[in-house]
């Protein structure tokens, strides 16, 4: 019990004397324990003294209870109090959680209950930390004999799953085993990218064995909602991982239930040009220039590469033979956020109503670009954690509030992810090849075709190919493509920032989630 003999707790009691097992019970486990039996005499010590920890009667002469709470939290704010009282009226107890009291006894309470309210107010963090390191320390070699197993694509997506649960688990908790969960999650995606290596040409040329992808997600999982006479709302926010969504999820989860959340692979490459148009549209790239050329716009082309998603979405289905009223929004600022709230009623005139989402891209961007943005955005914890800040204070959850009351079905899902690169990977080509840092399109690149996915016939992919000569590269797990001109400079400036358009689990395992609204 060495470890409590740090801990001071202040017990204010009027009958502080009926206490005195209680009193000895939490001396021989460690704890100190000073005394008050009135209110007056609680502030005075506590102006005088530094307590962790403050057991607080509800029901005393002169100042009561609920009053010394007032005064101590405009005293001491940060010092968790307990409550402890015979009253169990509902009106105490709402006044007495509504100044933020840290939990709640009703008397006569014994000595274990004193000490796991304790252990929950002043120990949860470290008692959680410690439970999620143990528990991650048994998963490990579980999830290390999967890594060697040969795995198919739902047996994937189950193992990005547990080691997204762990990174959440482990968030605050040991250093060493965060490193260790790195370090797996890397051997993980070094493994998935082989796996994308060795049969993605087959999922993209055949519908046997493959799993749920970009163009697919109309046909299969938008439709059929639609065919239910359901009005659909789908978000779809760029660059969103399911890490960040999982964050995300206990937010609204007061607002709706889960019919359906899943994972789907995003399409190579994993770029907003080519996965959300493959969405939209629900082709394949290379069949999106081929029967709506002035639809597609190639790399070299000059402007956003997005510009027609909306009338991709028309396209999709006129080719189905179904006669759906959509509306397509896309919000990429505060500004048009606003002004599609404002002219929120209208989606109740539409059968379907898509709303682009760009923040969480525009995000990535930043970090990459500003000092300042980078400094906030430190590691995965802090990116997750921006993340959430944005959704609980952006328009996206006002829309979900009013969506959930006016009984939508919604759609939350995303064109891919991105990743934290950290490993260069030297590429010569033209300066017309683009400049995305996970994927190389152009003319005579020269590379280590070992440590790429290459695709010298990309109409094998069924991706564009402007030239004859054109072919296609993806940086795979953690790897970036740096030219060898200025190349210090160019891996300082971009290792440890987020970016998308090759093959890991985070950008191409992401997720589809279908809500319906509570109640």
């Amino acid at each position: 019990m060495e470890e409590n003999r740090n801990i001071r707790i202040l017990w204010v009691d009027d009958e502080i004397e009926h206490l005195k097992a209680h009193l000895f019970f939490l001396n021989e486990k460690g704890y100190a324990v000073d005394t008050a039996n009135n209110g007056k005499d609680a502030l005075a010590m506590l102006a005088e003294g530094q307590y962790n920890l403050i057991f607080l009667d509800e029901n005393m002469p002169g100042l009561s209870g609920l009053e010394t709470l007032t005064r101590i939290k405009e005293q001491k704010p940060d010092i968790p109090v307990i409550m402890v009282t015979k009253c169990e009226e509902e009106e105490t107890m709402d006044q007495a959680i509504g100044s933020k009291i840290a939990d709640y006894l009703i008397k006569p309470v014994n000595p274990n209950q004193i000490l796991l309210s304790i252990k929950r107010t002043l120990e949860r963090e470290s008692l959680v930390s410690k439970k999620a390191t143990t528990d991650y320390r048994s998963a490990f070699s579980k999830i290390g004999m999967r890594l060697n197993d040969n795995l198919s694509c739902e047996e994937w997506m189950d193992v990005y799953k547990q080691l997204v649960y762990w990174e959440l688990e482990l968030q605050g908790a040991d250093s060493s085993m965060n490193e260790v969960l790195l370090m797996q999650k890397s051997e993980a995606n070094n493994q998935f990218s082989k796996f994308v290596k060795r049969n993605y040409a087959d999922w993209i040329q055949s519908d046997a064995e493959q799993p749920l992808m970009s163009h697919q997600l109309l046909k299969n999982k938008v439709l059929p909602l639609l065919k239910e006479d359901r009005q659909v709302v789908m978000i779809v926010i760029d660059n969103f991982r399911y890490d960040q969504w999982e964050v995300v999820r206990r937010e609204i989860a007061s607002l709706f239930t889960t019919r359906s959340d899943e994972l789907y692979f995003s399409i190579l490459p994993t770029a907003t040009q080519y996965a959300r148009n493959a969405i939209f549209s629900g082709l394949l790239p290379l069949n999106i220039e081929k029967m709506y050329p002035h639809l597609w716009s190639d790399e070299e082309d000059e402007g956003s590469k997005n510009q027609f998603e909306e009338e991709l979405l028309v396209t999709f289905f006129k080719r189905m033979r179904e006669n759906v009223k959509t509306m397509y929004e896309k919000v990429n600022d505060a500004e048009s956020g606003r002004k599609l709230l404002e002219n929120y009623a209208r989606m109740r005139n539409y059968q379907l109503s898509v709303v682009v989402y760009n923040f969480v891209d525009i995000l990535s961007h930043a970090r990459t670009e500003m000092k300042m943005i980078r400094e906030l955005i430190a590691d995965e914890s802090a990116y997750r954690s921006l993340t959430l800040s944005w959704f609980q204070h952006s328009p996206v959850y006002e829309l979900l509030k009013k969506l959930s009351q006016d009984k939508f079905t919604v759609i939350i899902t995303t064109d891919h992810g991105t990743i934290r690169v950290q490993n260069p990977i030297k590429v010569v080509g033209d300066r017309n090849v683009n400049t995305n840092l996970r994927f190389k399109q152009g003319k005579n690149l020269a590379y280590d075709a070992k440590s790429v996915f290459e695709a010298k016939q990309p109409e094998k992919l069924f991706l564009p190919r402007p030239n004859v000569s054109t072919s296609y590269i993806f940086a795979t797990g953690d790897d970036f493509f740096a030219y060898p001109n200025n190349y210090n400079y160019y891996v300082s400036y971009y290792k440890d920032t987020f970016q998308h358009g090759g093959i890991s689990m985070e950008e191409m395992m992401v997720p589809f989630v279908v809500l319906e609204p509570k109640g």
